[in-house]
């Protein structure tokens, strides 16, 4: 396992990279935390990761619903480095009307992303507090016949079909406005949409010595009877200090998806 130990200059380094630093190398020199962290900072054409924060026994929420501080401080300080490496966070509307999160870099030094809610009915009514308090900019991604109504940001159409909303097309509008790192956040829906699409190049899985006992699991694989059948991505596992991380690789270095891992699931619970 290897252990992640973030200095001000390796953090330094890696905002430089993401940022196209000249004179700034992208090797990870053996240093486990380059390795993590440069293939985001890195990455000049699409590449998303999917993150997920879960308990010792799969839970992400309890039954109730309560997903707050479920990761332990150097989780969330995990979570604030890729937001800080991206240049935009995506989030389901559940997750909004359920945490009402601020998707924004707290725990780390770093520029905030733009945040992008996939809000397909327009569920939201722009008092929420992603829209009031004053930080990065927000995005929202509705379908075509979505009722119309005024933000304090941009709405981004999307064709709605029977499936729902193409994530293809949501990177793609996003990409037409220069957003291609981006952080697919949750819930786990809206995370299960682009792995099941083959569009996650990483997923992080954060795990907390925590024990919920019961409440929605934070990885649901179509049932198998033996494990000979399991999917095994590509895996590499850190020490963050208060949790534990499985890097797993989704698609290969030539941005195919990988066929083992394409068809991971995320429990449907926001």
């Amino acid at each position: 396992m290897r252990k992640i130990d973030m200095n001000d200059q390796l953090w330094a380094r890696l905002l430089a990279l993401r940022g196209g630093g000249r004179g700034v190398t992208a090797g990870d020199d053996g240093d486990p935390t380059l390795a993590l962290y440069g293939p985001i900072a890195t990455a000049r054409e699409r590449f998303v990761l999917a993150q997920v924060g879960q308990s010792l026994d799969g839970r992400v929420a309890t039954p109730a619903g309560d997903a707050r501080d479920i990761s332990g401080p150097d989780g969330i300080a995990h979570l604030h480095r890729c937001r800080a490496l991206v240049e935009a966070v995506i989030v389901g509307v559940g997750t909004v009307l359920a945490d009402n999160p601020r998707l924004s870099v707290r725990a780390v030094k770093g520029p905030n992303p733009v945040r992008v809610v996939v809000d397909c009915r327009a569920q939201l009514t722009g008092d929420e507090g992603l829209f009031r308090d004053g930080g990065a900019p927000v995005l929202l991604i509705q379908g075509h016949d979505a009722p119309r109504r005024a933000y304090r940001g941009e709405v981004l159409r999307v064709r709605r079909t029977e499936q729902g909303l193409d994530p293809r097309e949501m990177l793609e509008a996003l990409g037409d406005r220069g957003l291609h790192r981006i952080l697919v956040e949750g819930g786990a829906r809206t995370i299960a949409r682009f792995i099941d699409a083959g569009l996650v190049d990483r997923l992080h899985v954060a795990i907390a010595p925590l024990i919920i006992g019961s409440g929605p699991a934070g990885i649901s694989l179509p049932p198998i009877v033996d494990l000979t059948s399991a999917h095994r991505p590509t895996a590499k596992v850190y020490s963050l200090g208060s949790d534990i991380l499985f890097d797993c690789e989704l698609r290969s270095p030539a941005g195919s998806a990988a066929s083992d891992c394409q068809k991971i699931r995320v429990a449907d619970h926001a």
